[in-house]
This record gives structure tokens, sequence and C-alpha cells, in this order.
């Protein structure tokens, strides 16, 4: 009895409905859907001469910085987030440009905050 098998092609099946346009979130959006995230009673936030934003935890070892202008020193460096580490594990920092929408960088900021515990 022969036994009829089917051979699948490399690569992705392209339909006309795989190949329709989508839309994206473009452009900085609205950055207070980043800086309402935080409180009075955890965090510092300082507004500096160039209208620059700056969040600090009170231990002083969470930061995040919004530079509508582009960070200066830097190519087009909107958001800053960075956590210190400890004697054992080393911290980290992430940078977003000025035109990352701030839902994208609001939802970093809610998952490094959500994996924080106060002490």
């Amino acid at each position: 009895m022969p036994v009829i098998v089917g051979v699948a092609q490399p690569g992705f099946a392209a339909t006309v409905e795989a190949l329709r346009l989508r839309s994206w979130n473009l452009g900085p959006g609205e950055p207070t859907l980043v800086t309402d995230q935080f409180t009075d009673a955890d965090f510092k936030l300082v507004v500096d001469d160039r209208a620059d934003v700056h969040v600090n935890s009170k231990d002083g070892r969470f930061y995040l910085g919004w530079f509508p202008m582009g960070r200066p020193g830097t190519d087009g460096e909107g958001w800053v987030i960075a956590v210190t580490g400890t004697a054992k594990v080393r911290g980290y920092r992430m940078s977003f440009g000025t035109e990352t929408p701030a839902a994208v960088v609001a939802a970093a900021v809610a998952q490094v905050l959500a994996a924080s515990q106060p002490l």
C-alpha cells in the first residue's frame, strides 16, 4: 500500500491575508503614562532647568530620566532606566530614543517596578 507524505516548504507561507498592513504605535506619546507610575512615598521627581525629568527611588537604586529634547552628549537618547546592583549581582541600564512611544517605556517601567520589593 503506497504512503503519501506531504512535504512542507521551508519559510513562511505567504497569503494575501498574512501580508496585510498593520498600524503601529509611533511617536513619543504622552510621558505621563510613565511618570504617573511613581508615588511620592517611594520616589522623588525633579524637573531640571532644561525641562528634563529625573525620578529616583528614595533608596537611590532606581533611576528614570526623561529627556524630551534628547539627553546631552547622546544621539537621540530620550529615556533612561537604570537599577543599581548589589555587591553580588550587577545592575542594569536600558535606554530608549526620543521617538519611542511612552506606552512602550511605561510597560518596561511597570515590569521593573513589579519586580521590586520593599525591604
